[in-house]
C-alpha cells in the first residue's frame, strides 16, 4: 500500500452490537438480520479489502472584470471518484470547514455530488470530513485541501476561460467488508474489488435504502467535467 493512502477499518466484532437489530435467524454461516426493513449479511470477508480511488481538490474561476478586492474568484471545492463516479454508494455526508470569516463555515452535504460553490479572494486549508454509510463503517475520514485561486505563475494573467485547479489523488481501504457491503459494491464503477476465494458464493444483495436507482448525484454530467478530466492531476501517494 502506497504511503499516505488512509485505511479506513470497520469495527471489527465476532457478535453484531446490540444496537436495535433483530436476529431472524440462521442460514449456515450467515447470520440474517433485520435493519430498517433490509436484510444483511453480516459475515466479514476476512483477507479482503474493497477500495475506492478518490479525488478532492478545487477548481476556482477568475472573476475577471467582476471582481473586486474581497471577491475576486468563484471556487468549488469537492469530493469524488477518482473517475468522476459517485461515492454516495458508500458516503452518507460530507462537511467542509471553510474559513471562519465565511458566514457558516461548516456546510453540510448530505448527498452527492459531495461538493459546494463559495466565491472570495484569499487562499486557506479547507478541512473535509466524510461520513460513512452504517453498513459500510462507523468511523470517519478527515481530508485536507488547501484552496488555490492563483496559476503557478502568480506574475502572468489570469484568465476568466482557464481555472485554476488542484486535485488530489488518493484511495480509501475498507478491511473486511461485510457481505451484504460486498455484493453491493462488487460492479459499482467506483470500487475495486478482488476475487472472492473459489468456492464462496454470495446471495444477491437485498434492498438498501440509500442506493437511488436514479443515480442521483452521478457527477459523470457533472457541469465543470470538461476541466475536471483534463486538468493535470497533483497527485499524493
Amino acid at each position: 500500500m502506497y504511503r499516505g493512502i488512509p485505511t479506513v477499518h470497520p469495527k471489527r466484532t465476532k457478535k453484531p452490537p446490540n444496537n436495535g437489530l433483530k436476529v431472524l435467524g440462521r442460514i449456515g454461516w450467515y447470520a440474517l438480520i433485520e435493519f430498517r426493513g433490509a436484510y444483511q449479511l453480516t459475515r466479514r470477508l476476512k483477507d479482503v479489502e474493497i477500495s475506492f480511488p478518490i479525488v478532492y481538490g478545487t477548481i476556482a474561476f477568475w472573476l475577471g472584470k467582476k471582481a473586486s478586492e474581497y471577491n475576486s474568484h468563484k471556487w468549488t471545492v469537492y469530493v469524488r471518484g477518482a473517475t468522476n463516479e459517485d461515492l454516495g454508494v458508500i458516503v452518507k455526508r460530507a462537511v467542509f470547514q471553510l474559513h471562519p470569516s465565511f458566514n457558516n463555515p461548516t456546510r453540510v452535504v448530505e448527498s452527492a455530488p459531495f461538493e459546494l460553490s463559495e466565491s472570495g479572494w484569499g487562499e486557506f486549508e479547507i478541512a473535509i470530513r466524510l461520513f460513512f454509510h452504517s453498513d459500510v463503517c462507523d468511523k470517519q475520514l478527515d481530508l485536507y485541501h488547501q484552496l488555490k485561486l492563483f496559476p503557478e505563475d502568480e506574475n502572468g494573467p489570469q484568465s476568466t476561460k482557464k481555472p485554476v485547479v488542484v486535485e488530489i489523488y488518493d484511495e480509501i481501504v475498507f478491511s473486511e467488508p461485510t457481505e451484504a457491503l460486498f455484493a453491493r459494491v462488487q460492479n459499482h464503477p467506483a470500487a475495486i474489488v478482488p476475487r472472492l476465494p473459489s468456492g464462496l458464493n454470495l446471495p444477491p444483495p437485498g434492498p438498501v435504502n440509500h442506493v437511488n436507482e436514479k443515480k442521483r448525484g452521478d457527477t459523470k454530467d457533472h457541469p465543470l467535467n470538461q476541466w475536471l478530466r483534463t486538468s493535470q492531476r497533483q497527485t499524493s501517494y
